[in-house]
């Protein structure tokens, strides 16, 4: 069934190459190698590869040690934007190495890549949801609007192309949907204009929808988990630069490793690292990166992902965002693999963790853990003054949500959280006597 959406550009156009960014691409200035790096410093599950990465030194190592090796000086040149987008009219001018983005960037990527003559590699994957949670659509905190299906004749911001943009394509016409006006928006500029009121709703990517929820800026609309298809982002190389330096690439990977190994074994320190480079809350840092997180990082290129990642291409097509995408010639997994060495093969088969309730206390330099939503509400009604923040999964698809912002209802005795009124709607025609709860409500229920 053809579909319409009016697009209100609100933006320039989507790939519109940048200039005056300064710095340039890998190049020798006599023994000098620079190597520059795109990444999304709010975009809170690409850190293995952006910020957190950037923030702990570990390429800066790797290419120290790689430099006594081959007697070349490494410098490199970290470059912030707010979306995938840019980086890749960077790097298709040459300018960007290695950039990360999420998958429907990716895919414009390689389109753009093989277009211009300038071709790009997808050589690892920083965070991951297999459900589709990483993208969310949020309302105002005051807005009527319960359901998916109340934005018909709506005006929905996103940014046109990034994978909140898919997510919210996918839904509507799940809904059957098309009369939404969408604005092509950045991410800032959407939270703005859903402040104002000039949008009445957002579509976008981590960490915009934990972040105004957190603030009380906004209230989930719809969990991009309720699609079922894997989300991810991922790391891209140019295919030029990785032939002419596939030792500063594998330097990168391993430091990618390594940064991905610390976010797992200290999640707070990673967490704070994070806000502390970026401004946003740790809170909301810790609800993507947690290691009960709806994030899952793992740089293996894991055959679930690229499968979801070929099923995007019709979306994009349909768009008229990319032409036909060769996703196979994209993915290249030679240079992790050297990165990893023989205990490749062994993560590329890790699954992602159960989803688990967490409470983190204030001074506290860890979280605690809980099986059920349940026992975490027990846990913070016996510590009501020294909570931090809570967190628990939506009862129905998993996501990670804040414990306050979280829609509760009791199930007999049994308090249950969703991440949206829709959900809740959902599991209360489904179990007769379910009742709504207040959060403070909850608590008790729970104590």
């Amino acid at each position: 069934m053809p579909r319409k959406t009016l697009v209100l550009l609100a933006t320039t156009a989507v790939l519109l190459p940048l200039t005056g960014c300064g710095g340039g691409a890998e190049a020798d200035g006599g023994s000098t190698v620079t190597v520059t790096v795109g990444y999304q410093s709010k975009t809170i599950n690409t850190v293995t590869a952006g910020t957190l990465l950037r923030s702990l030194g570990y390429f800066e190592r790797e290419l120290r040690a790689l430099g006594e090796r081959d007697g070349k000086k490494y410098e490199v040149v970290w470059q912030d934007y707010a979306t995938g987008a840019p980086i890749t009219a960077q790097m298709t001018a040459g300018k960007i190495d290695i950039g990360s983005m999420g998958d429907f960037p990716l895919l414009i990527n390689a389109a753009r890549g093989k277009q211009l003559n300038r071709p790009t590699k997808l050589v690892s994957v920083t965070g991951y949801n297999l459900r589709g949670a990483l993208n969310t659509v949020v309302t105002g905190p005051d807005s009527t609007l319960v359901s998916l299906k109340d934005l018909a004749g709506k005006k929905v911001s996103t940014s046109v192309g990034s994978a909140a943009d898919g997510t919210l394509v996918r839904a509507l016409r799940r809904a059957g949907i098309d009369d939404v006006r969408k604005l092509n928006q950045q991410p800032a500029v959407g939270a703005s204009a859903l402040s104002s009121g000039s949008a009445d709703a957002l579509s976008q990517f981590v960490a915009w929808p934990g972040l105004l929820a957190f603030q009380g800026k906004a209230k989930a609309l719809y969990d991009g988990a309720e699609l079922n298809l894997p989300t991810f982002h991922g790391v891209t190389a140019r295919e030029d630069f990785a032939g002419r330096r596939p030792k500063v690439l594998e330097a990168f990977l391993k430091a990618q490793i390594d940064a991905t190994a610390y976010l797992r074994e200290r999640p707070v320190a990673a967490s704070e690292k994070v806000a502390a480079a970026t401004g946003l809350p740790p809170e909301v840092v810790h609800l993507y990166n947690g290691p009960n997180g709806i994030a899952t990082f793992d740089p293996t290129l894991k055959p679930r992902l690229i499968a979801a990642l070929k099923e995007d291409v019709p979306v994009l097509k349909s768009a008229k965002l990319v032409g036909d995408v060769d996703v196979d010639a994209f993915v290249d997994d030679s240079y992790l693999k050297r990165a990893y060495g023989s205990a490749y093969g062994k993560q590329l088969t890790a699954a992602a963790p159960a989803a688990r309730s967490e409470v983190w206390l204030k001074s506290a330099d860890r979280t605690e853990s809980f099986a059920t939503p349940e026992e975490a509400l027990r846990h913070v009604a016996a510590h009501r003054d020294r909570v931090r923040v809570a967190y628990v999964p939506d009862a129905t698809t998993g996501t990670l949500w804040y414990a306050d912002k979280a829609v509760w209802l009791a199930d007999g005795n049994r308090p249950v959280p969703f991440l949206t009124q829709a959900a809740a709607t959902a599991y209360r025609s489904a179990h007769a006597g379910a009742r709504p709860l207040t959060y403070a409500q909850a608590l008790e229920l729970a104590s």
